[in-house]
Parts: structure tokens; C-alpha cells; sequence
């Protein structure tokens, strides 16, 4: 894994020994193709950030500020050393996403939201997308006119209730990925 394009491009990234499942690049080239120039001068929240990857590739194409949110101290570990090797600069919360959303950002903070949660695989498993998608915190966050990206198992179908316009929708093998932004 390495960052695609930008200041730090074809770096590298330390994976963590973990069970995480780290974004593939064809997927992050993909989410970051799509969005283009908004990502210059963004201000990023990479929650379930694992290594970093998105938050690190949005600061190496020229977002403003990235936050990346991990409760996992073995990832957040990579995190640090990832921002170190690519001579970019972060804030690290060590934390549960929830707990994150819920005492930190302020109204409209963020202009780019990844998540990239563990999948429910089988059932009783805990399903991260619904508690998102409903999350009023994680909306609370989302500047007017952001973009929350999911990535989420393949054919899941999203709670978007009457909150979240899907906008644009990508398969890449195990993963797909969800361009969602809040209805006025």
C-alpha cells in the first residue's frame, strides 16, 4: 500500500499487525478521482482510519487539515509513523469514532468524512453503516455541502432514511463505496 499522487506520492505506508482491512489503492484512486479538486483545501475526518491511508492521500493532494479517528492502539501507532514518513501533519484521536463524534467536532467542521468500518459478516456481528448513517453527530460534523464517504459490503442496502442522498455508488470486489451528502 502507498499513497497514489500529491507531495508524498508512490511513499510507501506501514500497514499495522492487526486484523484491519486496509483500503486497496484501486479503490482509494477511485474515491479520490471522484472527487477531484474538492479535496484541495478540505478539511478531512478519516474515521476507522487503520493505517491512515485516506486521511494521508487527502493531506498528499492537498486538503487543508486531516483528523484521523482509531481506536485500535496498534493502527494508531502506523498512523504516527505513516505521517512521520510522509512528512505530513495530522491529529491523531486515539478513540472509539462514537465517543470522537459525539464530545470533539464542532457544527459543519468537516468538509470530507471517510469511514471505512469493519464489515458485518454474518449476523449478530455489529453493523457500523446503519449506526453512521443515523449518527447525528457524524452529521453534525459535515460541513454544508460535504461529502461523507462509506466504503461497506457489496449489495448492502443503506438505512439513508430521508437524511442521506446517495450520489454516486461503486463496486470494486469486496468493498463498495458510497458518495452520500445530507438532503436540505
Amino acid at each position: 500500500m502507498r499513497v497514489i499522487a500529491g507531495s508524498a506520492g508512490g511513499l510507501p505506508l506501514l500497514l499495522p499487525k492487526s486484523d484491519l482491512r486496509p483500503t486497496m489503492d484501486v479503490v482509494k484512486g477511485a474515491m479520490f478521482s471522484s472527487l477531484g479538486d474538492f479535496i484541495v483545501g478540505a478539511r478531512v475526518l478519516d474515521l476507522f482510519a487503520g493505517s491512515g491511508a485516506l486521511g494521508i492521500e487527502a493531506l498528499s493532494r492537498g486538503a487543508a487539515s486531516a483528523t484521523f479517528v482509531e481506536s485500535d492502539r496498534r493502527a494508531v501507532a502506523a498512523i504516527e509513523r505513516n505521517l512521520e514518513r510522509t512528512k505530513l501533519t495530522g491529529e491523531v484521536q486515539p478513540m472509539d469514532i462514537f465517543r470522537y463524534l459525539d464530545r470533539y467536532p464542532t457544527q459543519g467542521k468537516y468538509d470530507v468524512i471517510f469511514a471505512d468500518p469493519p464489515y458485518a459478516k454474518v449476523a449478530g456481528e455489529r453493523d457500523f453503516t446503519p449506526e453512521l448513517l443515523g449518527s447525528e453527530s457524524l452529521r453534525n460534523a459535515l460541513a454544508p455541502n460535504g461529502i461523507f464517504i462509506l466504503e461497506h459490503l457489496p449489495g448492502a442496502k443503506l438505512p439513508v432514511r430521508q437524511v442521506w442522498e446517495c450520489f454516486r455508488q461503486k463496486r470494486y470486489g469486496a468493498t463498495e463505496v458510497a458518495f452520500l451528502r445530507l438532503l436540505n
